[in-house]
């Protein structure tokens, strides 16, 4: 069973979330994605900033010359500049597919390997469709610090 220490605490992202309060949440909780609840109370999607930044200021054609751009370019300031005036936005455009979730009672062993097996560096973790937090490979490593601090400390 996981450790609830473990799990990074978020709020689910909804229909009413903007493109800021999803920026907001994700910094504060140091996590990539939010899981996305639909009207119905459903988790049905997720909302990553990779997504929205990549969309919002970083066409395709971009991507595939990345290889061939200049260091600077002059369209940067644009391309945040569109990244702002999106802020205030909704952020149902930007919800994906749900991501990898696992319940509570897995090991810890067993959802490393489906970070592994689905090339993820975090995980939902769901029971019985309530959303618990999200496991990463950072709160992981941040958690196995303190606990070897605290067993230093008392050895």
């Amino acid at each position: 069973m996981l450790n609830k220490e473990l799990l990074l605490r978020t709020t689910l992202a909804t229909s009413r979330m903007t493109v800021r309060d999803l920026f907001q949440e994700c910094l504060r909780a140091h996590v990539q994605a939010l899981p996305f609840s639909d009207d119905a109370g459903r988790i049905s999607g997720r909302v990553t900033l990779k997504n929205i930044i990549q969309q919002a200021i970083i066409p395709d054609y971009m991507a595939q010359l990345a290889h061939v751009m200049p260091s600077e370019l002059d369209s940067l300031k644009q391309a945040q500049a569109r990244l702002r005036a999106i802020f205030d936005e909704s952020i149902v455009p930007y919800v994906q597919e749900p991501h990898v979730a696992v319940p509570s009672s897995v090991s810890l062993g067993k959802a490393l390997a489906t970070m592994e097996q689905h090339d993820t560096s975090y995980l939902f973790v769901i029971d019985d469709g309530e959303y618990q937090g999200t496991l990463t490979i950072q709160g992981i490593a941040q958690h196995e610090l303190e606990v070897d601090e605290t067993l230093r400390q008392e050895g």
